[in-house]
């Protein structure tokens, strides 16, 4: 993988920097991934009859002066204050800063230690976004000097509006003409925090929760965090899949994963040649056709997810929730397709982007992390362990819905999804 500072090729595609990843054997690739995912599914049905994980009931409780520690007034304020200040940073490098990724902080910041840093902070440190979040911070001083009614949040809204913000973020970054322009990120973050901002003071802050599309990311992703809080209330260390067991089952939670997963697809074929000449000579215009590649690309995946759940029911029976009741079971592959995908992004661009902020005067040119092998094994083994552990989960789900006799044969559509998926993730990496 060789990574670049956005050009007027690679802007087409990212809001900044490119990958260009360096092809390893089809045939061990896709066998190695077969083996895997076809031996888990054998031994989970021959060795795992009933359901294991037990949600937020589970956990070894963390010592209780470190949990006094970390649930400190001055703990959170510290930590939103951090949130408010990294803000503030971003907020002046855009308005004072030169418009060029190469020497200004802000687009690296918002798309590679915002989007992809989010990943590793909430899987060792659970939903840190909501922490941080300066959104939050905002809020709750506006509210101590206005003191807004609040409202109840429809039920049935879910996390529809975060898919729904997640999907302008992903836009932003991989459609948008010009994503690292400061203009671009101006109007953007500006729009977002409004729109934030406005929702939140109509209906709580409870809305961040639900509706903020960065701490809905982040509360995904920290399903698999050891770091957890049993439903009691205290901090514990746990088996991530217990965490992932307790993922809501929300209206728009599937929604959610599907954009997660499909933009991370899209963002892996946009970069192909023979992509790139088609929306540049597309009649619609390059940003049109691209808009519906981005949307067909999460369409594909959801349509896939809908047939599974549609034959899962049909072979095991009519489920009051069929469409969410395995939604988690994607959340380790959207994982694996997010480390295969910007693994070397993030540990190339993310020091170049601290780099820059701290006032260095010629930021380091950005160097591959690993060699062609170690990385391309890294790609494959990523993608190929989220699918595994996809595996898993729905297993643990299905032997608790169903009766053996139907819960093996339940699962046969999820591993048919599961690899469609795997071929098409490594087919991805391979292009």
């Amino acid at each position: 993988m060789v990574l670049h500072p956005a050009d007027p090729l690679t802007a087409l595609a990212h809001g900044i920097g490119s990958q260009h990843d360096l092809p390893i054997s089809p045939f061990y690739a896709f066998a190695g991934a077969f083996a895997a995912l076809f031996v888990s599914f054998l031994a989970l049905g021959l060795l795992w009859s009933t359901s294991r994980f037990r949600g937020d009931r589970s956990g070894l409780a963390l010592p209780a002066g470190l949990q006094r520690v970390a649930d400190a007034p001055a703990t959170r304020t510290a930590l939103r204050g951090l949130g408010l200040a990294a803000a503030l940073a971003v907020l002046l490098s855009l308005l004072l800063g030169p418009d060029t990724p190469d020497r200004n902080p802000a687009p690296g910041a918002v798309y590679v230690l915002l989007w992809v840093g989010l990943v590793p902070a909430s899987l060792l440190l659970g939903p840190v976004w909501r922490l941080l979040n300066p959104l939050r911070t905002l809020h709750r001083l506006l509210s101590k000097a206005f003191r807004p009614t609040a409202r109840p949040l429809p039920a049935r809204l879910g996390q529809w509006p975060a898919a729904a913000g997640l999907f302008g973020f992903t836009w932003l970054e991989l459609v948008a003409p010009d994503p690292a322009s400061t203009t671009t990120l101006l109007i953007a973050l500006a729009a977002y925090a409004g729109a934030q901002l406005l929702l939140a003071a109509r209906f709580g802050e409870r809305w961040f929760t639900e509706g903020d599309a960065f701490e809905a990311y982040s509360a995904l992703l920290a399903r698999l965090s050891p770091l957890g809080r049993r439903d009691d209330g205290r901090l514990v260390v746990r088996n991530p899949f217990h965490g992932l067991d307790a993922t809501p089952e929300r209206p728009g939670l599937v929604a959610t994963v599907c954009v997660l997963l499909g933009s991370t697809a899209y963002d892996g074929f946009s970069d192909n040649p023979a992509w790139i000449n088609s929306i540049q000579t597309s009649p619609l215009g390059r940003t049109p056709a691209a808009t519906l590649g981005l949307l067909g690309s999460i369409a594909l995946v959801a349509a896939l997810y809908g047939l599974c759940a549609a034959v899962t029911r049909l072979v095991c029976g009519p489920h009051p929730g069929p469409l969410t009741a395995f939604a988690h079971s994607l959340v380790p592959i959207a994982l694996g397709y997010l480390i295969a995908h910007y693994f070397s992004l993030f540990v190339t661009e993310g020091p170049r982007t601290v780099s820059m902020a701290l006032g260095t005067d010629k930021a380091p040119e950005p160097l591959p992390p690993l060699g062609p092998g170690g990385l391309a094994t890294l790609q494959v083994a990523a993608v190929v362990t989220g699918h595994v552990l996809g595996v898993i989960a729905a297993h643990d789900r299905s032997v608790r819905l169903f009766p053996p006799a139907k819960a093996v044969a339940g699962q046969l559509p999820l591993l048919a999804l599961m690899i469609t998926f795997t071929i098409g993730g490594i087919g991805l990496l391979l292009n």
